[in-house]
């Protein structure tokens, strides 16, 4: 018996690239927060409301790490929780990128996701280029934005420190839950 959580949107990414913080940030839900790798153990599930009858529920996976889909920093444990969210959110760490790049730390995550279950690179992703307030984020998100477009998704410039792009990330999130939905209402019609 394997228990996966039920969450709208999961958040991915790299080990400290805000991941949690930016669940703080947007949700009630309260995880543990620290500037080291693998601070969150455990998903956190947070509820966002984007109005005063529409919600949905965000999960905080813990960080990815090139070789997590064999089971490397106990990837396949977090990996399976991924399965049952409608929407990726995954936030990048633009101010010192893990590996030496923005690029690095795309396809490391995409490259993840594919090995271990190739449908959840073609699901609904949503980058979050984090920690905008640092300058040398900037001259990242500008060497890579275009690129990660090209592959088909949105980049939201976000601090999750400072709160800045947040509404905007959270409106894009709701608004490709809602196409999903409705998609999904069609269908079974």
């Amino acid at each position: 018996l394997e228990l996966k959580l039920l969450a709208d949107a999961g958040v991915v990414g790299l080990p400290n690239a805000g991941k949690s913080s930016l669940v703080s940030r947007i949700s009630a839900a309260r995880p543990k927060i620290a500037s080291y790798p693998f601070t969150t153990l455990t998903p956190q599930l947070g509820m966002v409301r984007t109005d005063v009858d529409r919600s949905f529920v965000i999960a905080d996976l813990p960080g990815l790490v090139s070789g997590a889909s064999g089971g490397k920093g106990l990837g396949v444990r977090f990996l399976r929780h991924i399965e049952r969210t409608k929407v990726l959110v995954h936030v990048m760490d633009m101010a010192s990128p893990f590996e030496g790049s923005p690029f690095d730390d795309y396809n490391c995550i995409t490259k993840e996701l594919g090995c271990y279950r190739p449908d959840l690179t073609t699901r609904p992703r949503i980058i979050a280029a984090n920690k905008m307030d640092v300058p040398e984020a900037e001259r990242n998100l500008a060497s890579c934005r275009d690129w990660i477009e090209s592959q088909g998704h949105a980049v939201y410039p976000i601090s999750a420190l400072t709160g800045a792009g947040l509404v905007a990330l959270v409106e894009a999130i709701d608004e490709a839950l809602q196409t999903i939905r409705a998609g999904e209402d069609a269908s079974s019609e």
